[in-house]
């Protein structure tokens, strides 16, 4: 009998060892084929001379590309790919200026913006591009808000008659599931600082409150007002038209069979009319020429893509000395590493000192595109900027899509503050709330007993919340609201007094704010930098773009995931999406802790 299980523990490790072997095996030659099939998609050395350039990016446009600090099981890579927005306006200027180009076909039907900052600025280059006299042409199966912004500043627009033109405005709506908490027996403990201060209000509320509705209406209308006029200008259209479209000539969540609306569309000059794709590229054949396409049996008109002109720009060289320092926070700000949607001071705090401790660096900037987070995580990324003004650097901050609550925490050490004018900033609260389960758990018959050597040691959200431990997390709460008006306050030389008049944890636009003093000018981050080079008194200067390297493994993962295509999508399920934020918010909201985090500042273009 010993015999027989030796033998069968031999028999099972080697089959283990086989397994994993052949494990071992399937992965490596995986990667090898991924790796020969990146190689293979690079883009080669193309001459554009005669050609127009496809300028058809697919990912979403934000200030810094953020990948996992490492390689970790399950592989967290974002959903879509990163396009650094100085990249793509770096391709345009440059398309712009290059004489070899003979026009440029845009599709950004597969783009998406970090906010509306980002998407007015591209808008803008794209306007800028046109104005070089070579021939724009939009060209999309469908268009968005989105796309249709940065079409619009094209000579001419053609959509596939089976498309749609989706303009539908910004905005949205949110859970607001008080009455299931009260099934559910939870109980929400609030001690949210600010009355505009939102963030929980989904917990503590059946429906919006008239704050919230309040500054989101005051947020949301004047950037949808802009984008209206951005959309109409260039046509030499009444941006009233596009309201009335959105309104009465779009269907939600449709983006195709859009017949009548195409037609509408056309008739009222928004767009120039539809295209099939043979029929477009007959178009641009008798617009441009005729050549054989390298990869099918075809003919085509002569045409460069976007990757393949990008790869033939060559960088200007930096001969300068001295240089203006730009390090990024990019995401929700948490203690620990940077990563995909996060702006982990873990990382961003040595990237400042990496700035200020190098003997080139003359001036900071850093660029701030997020609505906040943790307070400690954004006390030690301010404690690092904070530390290059005390050495007497010019310190600037560029606010950008949003900069609100831990956002403004951040920038208070700055010389100088601007900010984009479709900025969303301000918040200045604190959100603090948690559930406790004392009912619930006694409606299902659980109780909870044990010994401790002091009143509240061992508490957790299974007990209830007592007189004395509800007035000490009201002072906790209190005293951190304290300390962001009276930094904010001191390093705007205001009374805080002032700041709390003006703080609630309201949201203000950059317009607002520079009147009420949270901001010093409206600005691009290359305003910011041109203004951080004049106060180190600099003619002649480089700019230093200080960010994480990304590991080798990251950077080989990074590239498969470009070349394979890394965005996936999402079926359509309702219940069981609200079902997974309402788990996700009862997750973060597991144990008590104070955030100045802006909930309402993210504005997706539809």
């Amino acid at each position: 009998m010993k015999g027989f299980f030796t033998k069968l523990g031999n028999i099972l490790t080697a089959l283990r060892v086989w397994t994993v072997n052949l494990f071992s095996l399937l992965i490596l030659v995986y990667v090898v084929g991924m790796v020969v099939f990146a190689l293979r998609q690079m883009p080669g050395k193309v001459d554009p001379t005669g050609k127009v350039l496809i300028l058809n990016p697919e990912g979403v446009v934000l200030d810094q590309e953020v990948y996992p600090s490492k390689l970790e099981f399950p592989f967290a890579m974002p959903e879509k790919d990163q396009i650094q927005s100085r990249d793509l306006i770096k391709l345009i200027r440059t398309a712009a200026n290059d004489e070899r180009l003979r026009g440029v076909v845009v599709d950004f039907s597969g783009v998406s913006f970090a906010g509306p900052s980002t998407a007015l600025s591209i808008a803008a280059e794209m306007q800028n591009l046109k104005a070089s006299g070579k021939p724009v042409i939009a060209y999309s199966e469908s268009l968005s808000t989105r796309s249709y912004l940065v079409a619009a500043q094209a000579n001419e627009i053609y959509v596939h008659p089976s498309g749609a033109l989706a303009i539908s405005g910004l905005g949205g709506y949110r859970d607001y599931v008080h009455e299931l908490m009260q099934k559910l027996k939870i109980t929400i403990h609030n001690y949210s600082q600010g009355d505009y201060k939102s963030a929980v209000e989904g917990l503590t509320r059946n429906d919006m409150s008239d704050a919230d509705r309040e500054q989101r209406t005051a947020l949301y209308q004047p950037i949808w007002n802009r984008m209206k006029q951005q959309m109409a200008a260039p046509r030499d259209l009444e941006p009233e038209l596009f309201q009335e479209f959105a309104d009465n000539h779009v269907i939600p969540l449709l983006n195709e069979a859009g017949y009548d609306n195409l037609a509408y569309a056309t008739d009222k000059g928004m767009i120039d009319g539809t295209k099939t794709f043979a029929e477009f590229r007959a178009f641009m054949i008798e617009k441009f020429g005729k050549e054989m396409s390298d990869d099918e049996d075809r003919d085509t008109y002569p045409h460069i893509s976007w990757p393949a002109y990008q790869a033939q720009i060559v960088p200007e060289k930096e001969t300068a000395e001295e240089a203006v320092a730009v390090v990024f926070v990019e995401g929700a700000i948490q203690t620990g590493d940077i990563r995909p949607g996060v702006a982990g001071s873990a990382d961003i705090a040595p990237l400042l000192r990496r700035a200020h401790e190098n003997d080139k660096t003359r001036a900071i900037v850093m660029r701030v595109n997020s609505p906040g987070g943790s307070i400690l995580g954004s006390d030690q990324i301010r404690d690092e900027l904070e530390a290059a003004a005390h050495k007497g650097l010019p310190v600037v901050v560029s606010m950008g899509d949003v900069a609100a609550s831990g956002g403004v925490w951040i920038s208070t050490p700055a010389n100088a503050i601007f900010a984009e004018p479709t900025t969303i900033t301000g918040s200045i609260g604190v959100a603090v709330a948690f559930p406790t389960v004392e009912n619930a758990l006694d409606h299902i018959g659980v109780n909870l007993d044990g010994v401790a050597t002091s009143q509240h040691a061992g508490w957790n959200p299974g007990r209830p919340v007592d007189e004395k431990l509800d007035a000490m997390f009201a002072r906790w709460a209190s005293s951190a609201y304290q300390r962001f008006v009276d930094v904010v306050a001191q390093s705007r030389g205001k009374e805080p007094e002032y700041i709390r008049s003006i703080a609630g944890g309201r949201v203000w636009l950059a317009p607002s704010a520079l009147e009420l003093g949270l901001i010093d000018q409206l600005g691009t981050m290359e305003d910011a930098i041109k203004y951080a080079a004049a106060l180190a008194e600099l003619e002649n200067y480089r700019v230093d773009y200080v960010v994480k390297p990304l590991s080798p493994s990251i950077a080989l993962l990074r590239q498969f995931w470009i070349t394979a295509g890394g965005s996936h999508a999402r079926s359509f399920n309702l219940f069981a999406d609200s079902a997974s934020r309402l788990m996700e918010t009862l997750d973060n909201l597991s144990q008590p802790q104070a955030t100045v985090m802006c909930t309402i500042c993210s504005v997706e273009i539809l």
